[in-house]
């Protein structure tokens, strides 16, 4: 039976992980027809499991056996798929975020991404996929591995772990400490508004009367940082 895209996409991540040989699986990504790939990542359930699993391999394998230096390893066009060349920024911001603007904090379009880029995007932004992906900082998520069918609980759970790990209530100072990343795509969170229900809604806490405080982000780099069982 042959491959979904989606289970190429597993493989190759399973494949970075275990330090095995995955260049099979790129040349099986660079030559998907675009029908196939379209066709297949028809929902952006299967659109997010994808190019997640798709991005956090590729940026270990840029760091790690390409040595592509932090400066550039976002805009580097070397993700090959379907005859085309992506970098971790179109699949960033272009794919999974709705060609945002990188530095709007969520708010604007960026309409000088590509076509393709346009038709291969997810239709909603989905806040968590910032606790899915990896940029291989010690601030950032884990690496899990995603899949259509348990994409949802998968998110979940990722977004529950993120949450209670990187968030702090300072309850004399009427604070909470909160990731960095709330406030970069603040947009995408819907505002401070949207992160004081997130918060409630995940941690089930009140947020009424506390101040958010960002806490500093670690660019310390952290590679094969990979969540315990892989939210199987």
């Amino acid at each position: 039976m042959q491959k979904t895209v989606n289970q190429i996409s597993e493989q190759l991540l399973l494949a970075v992980k275990m330090n095995e040989p995955y260049i099979e699986l790129l040349e099986e990504l660079k030559k998907l027809p675009i029908a196939q790939l379209k066709s297949q990542l028809n929902t952006d359930t299967n659109r997010k499991a994808f190019w997640i699993n798709v991005y956090n391999a590729h940026f270990q394998i840029f760091r790690k056996d390409l040595g592509i230096e932090k400066s550039e390893i976002y805009k580097a066009r070397q993700i090959k798929i379907a005859g085309e060349e992506f970098s971790l920024d179109d699949v960033e911001h272009g794919i999974l975020r709705k060609y945002r603007y990188k530095f709007s904090l969520g708010y604007l379009p960026n309409p000088f991404f590509r076509k393709i880029i346009k038709d291969l995007s997810v239709n909603e932004i989905d806040f968590r996929i910032h606790f899915a992906l990896n940029c291989g900082a010690a601030s950032c998520p884990p690496i899990a591995f995603y899949s259509s069918e348990k994409l949802e609980t998968q998110l979940e759970i990722a977004t529950l772990s993120f949450l209670e790990g990187e968030t702090d209530i300072k309850e004399a100072e009427k604070e909470i400490h909160v990731t960095q990343l709330f406030k970069w795509f603040l947009g995408d969170f819907g505002g401070k508004g949207g992160i004081r229900s997130i918060l409630e809604q995940y941690l089930k806490i009140k947020t009424n009367g506390y101040r958010l405080v960002y806490k500093p982000y670690s660019w310390e780099e952290e590679l094969d940082n990979y969540a315990e069982g892989a939210f199987g």
